[in-house]
């Protein structure tokens, strides 16, 4: 297990964009560490570990101090020295979480999963997977959207606040988000009503032609809910990753937010399997 410096980190999200596959479990995206990015590169190479063989990059994960999210190669889902590595790293004493109560999300069908059970990990609370496939045009949202340039980042961080309350949301963290090598393939909207307030945003990541691309995050400020915001700005953002090329859009949200849910459904969304995360502790 390795913490990567900044340049190594740039290195594997190359490496770690090819892992991204319509026919693969749900997990951690490169867009989750661009996503990061906003709290500068060396914070999010700091919270990033990286899992190798020799030359050959076998797993990534972002850390919190309570939870691993995790990514592994294709080949690797089974592979019994890395499952066994990362169940070390993650356990009393490995150093990667420390808190007394702690998760790791790792993707679905991995030898992990059942190496964390046996050692008895419980599963926690459950997220619903969604996927709306890109083959064809996306339908117009039906309200004006602006792509976030330079010139243009108060309306994002303003939709951002409206939709969080507890966001810290700011400029210099959007432009240290779209310095990251990540915002290369991403883009920011946001929904404007017909006084140009604001009113509902989204950021959407391409992994690549031909890739799954991952929204996150999407969300309407709070008093412009229920007038089918949430819905317009995801199509749009949907859009967007068409035109970026890719294959598909999927994100990921508690399944007790059952609001979130139907949005990406109204927005086209399918609704997959829910999945779990692992918990020791609590």
């Amino acid at each position: 297990m390795r913490t990567p410096d900044v340049p190594d980190l740039c290195e594997a999200l190359e490496v770690f964009r090819e892992w991204q596959r319509d026919d693969a479990p749900f997990q951690l995206h490169p867009g989750d560490l661009g996503w990061a990015w906003r709290f500068g590169a060396e914070q999010t190479a700091a919270t990033t570990r990286t899992w190798w063989r020799g030359d050959e990059l076998l797993a990534i994960g972002a850390v919190d101090p309570d939870l691993l999210r995790l990514a592994v190669a294709p080949s690797t889902r089974q592979d019994e020295e890395l499952a066994k590595q990362v169940l070390a790293d993650v356990g009393p004493g490995g150093g990667v979480l420390t808190e007394a109560t702690a998760y790791v999300e790792s993707p679905r069908g991995g030898l992990l999963k059942e190496l964390l059970a046996a050692a008895g990990w419980e599963d926690d609370q459950p997220w619903t997977p969604l996927r709306r496939d890109l083959s064809e045009p996306v339908e117009e949202p039906g309200v004006r959207i602006e792509v976030t340039g330079p010139d243009r980042v108060a309306d994002r961080v303003a939709a951002q606040l409206g939709a969080w309350d507890r966001s810290t949301f700011t400029e210099d963290k959007w432009r240290a988000m779209a310095a990251g090598p990540a915002y290369a393939d991403a883009r920011c909207l946001v929904a404007l009503d017909d006084d140009a307030t604001p009113v509902a945003a989204i950021t959407v990541w391409s992994a690549g032609p031909g890739r799954p691309g991952l929204v996150e995050p999407m969300g309407v400020h709070r008093d412009h809910r229920g007038h089918g915001l949430g819905r317009a700005i995801t199509l749009a953002g949907a859009a967007a990753l068409r035109d970026l090329g890719s294959s598909s859009a999927v994100v990921a949200t508690p399944s007790s937010n059952v609001g979130g849910v139907a949005t990406y459904v109204a927005a086209g969304f399918e609704r997959l399997p829910d999945v779990r995360d692992q918990r020791r502790g609590g």
